[in-house]
């Protein structure tokens, strides 16, 4: 019995030895106000300079068109960070693929529907 509770102790260990460098980083609310893209990004671990790019499509009658792509160095460190963007965008509806970048890959990526 005392085997196998120190076997699942030790897996239990090993487990976290792996995941103690684990970090992540989510894109939250994503909106539009005052001529500016606003996007919440989360990060826990350690402080990182990384990319925030948004990919713009304009949806119009059930298509969707390339609009613009923009991109913003961003600094994270533990906690939430506000990114803005500038940017005028006529009125209507747009599909936006927003992608946090660093290290030539690809941290996170989401895809969020704003109406302006």
């Amino acid at each position: 019995m005392h085997f196998v509770t120190a076997g699942v102790f030790a897996l239990f260990i090993i487990s976290l030895s792996f995941c103690s460098g684990c970090t992540s980083t989510t894109v939250g609310n994503t909106w539009y106000e005052n001529h500016t893209l606003r996007t919440t990004i989360s990060h826990t671990g350690e402080p990182a300079d990384l990319t925030v790019q948004v990919t713009v499509y304009r949806i119009d009658s059930m298509s969707q068109e390339f609009y613009t792509m923009l991109s913003t160095p961003v600094s994270l460190s533990q906690g939430d960070t506000l990114v803005t963007i500038s940017k005028e965008l006529p009125p209507g509806s747009y599909k936006l693929f927003v992608y946090v970048l660093g290290d030539n890959d690809r941290k996170t990526a989401v895809i969020r529907d704003i109406t302006v």
